[in-house]
């Protein structure tokens, strides 16, 4: 029996890229997982997939910028699984430009997904964490809060927050919690469907040498699947290209 098979998995931003990659990898490692996003068919369809597969899985519509959407996240794999193991909060925007652009909504949004969207996980989570003596926050961040670039500023700014209230987390944790921050790089994803053209323009050259989502996916795997007692805090997965 591995250390993911029979964990319930809760996971943001499921119904494509990185979240999508976690939650194919994890379920066929044998992990009961709660898929939630915004776009209900393609989670429906994604559970279905592992399903089919022989795993399980469940699904809710889940905007990470209601607090109650997370809240019924986690109450959908207490109600369906009793219990909740781990908590990957995905979920993210890249809303990338030139401070000088003054595109002040997208600041809010990214704050509001990337930021606030963790908090109300950890919020969702962390009581029932407690309750049942063990658990384990695992936070997608970014290579781009390790080296700032022009257009990420805001960006970098909100993983950079998450890294810092992880690290939080892990200390007032105690023993028997676990927290982890995943830092990708340059992953093909549709990151940059909303992005300006500038932005765009950037992170296109970056597709160039991008990684699978599925790399970031086994990286989380392997968090997870530490032995009790055992805390991985940080992991970066770049492309050996990338600078």
């Amino acid at each position: 029996m591995s250390g993911i098979e029979g964990k319930v998995v809760a996971i943001t931003g499921a119904s494509s890229g990185i979240g999508e990659a976690t939650a194919l990898l994890l379920a066929g490692r044998g992990a009961k997982v709660v898929l939630g996003a915004r776009r209900p068919q393609r989670l429906e369809a994604l559970a279905a997939r592992i399903e089919k597969a022989g795993g399980e899985a469940a699904w809710a519509r889940t905007d990470v910028t209601r607090r109650e959407d997370l809240s019924n996240l986690v109450k959908l794999a207490r109600d369906r699984y009793g219990r909740l193991d781990v908590l990957v909060s995905n979920a993210g925007i890249g809303l990338i430009s030139r401070l000088d652009d003054l595109r002040v909504e997208d600041w809010e949004k990214m704050i509001d997904v990337n930021l606030k969207g963790v908090l109300y996980g950890i919020a969702a989570a962390l009581p029932v964490f407690r309750e049942q003596g063990s658990g384990h926050f695992v936070n997608t961040v970014s290579t781009a809060g390790l080296r700032i670039v022009p257009l990420q500023s805001v960006y970098a700014g909100t993983k950079n927050a998450v890294r810092t209230i992880s690290e939080g987390l892990r200390q007032e944790a105690g023993d028997s919690l676990r927290v982890t921050v995943v830092s990708p790089g340059a992953v093909r994803t549709d990151f940059a469907e909303h992005m300006a053209p500038a932005a765009k323009a950037q992170i296109g050259k970056l597709m160039e040498i991008a990684l699978p989502p599925d790399a970031v996916a086994r990286a989380t795997a392997f968090a997870i699947e530490q032995p009790d007692g055992v805390d991985v805090g940080d992991i970066v997965v770049r492309p050996t290209a990338q600078t």
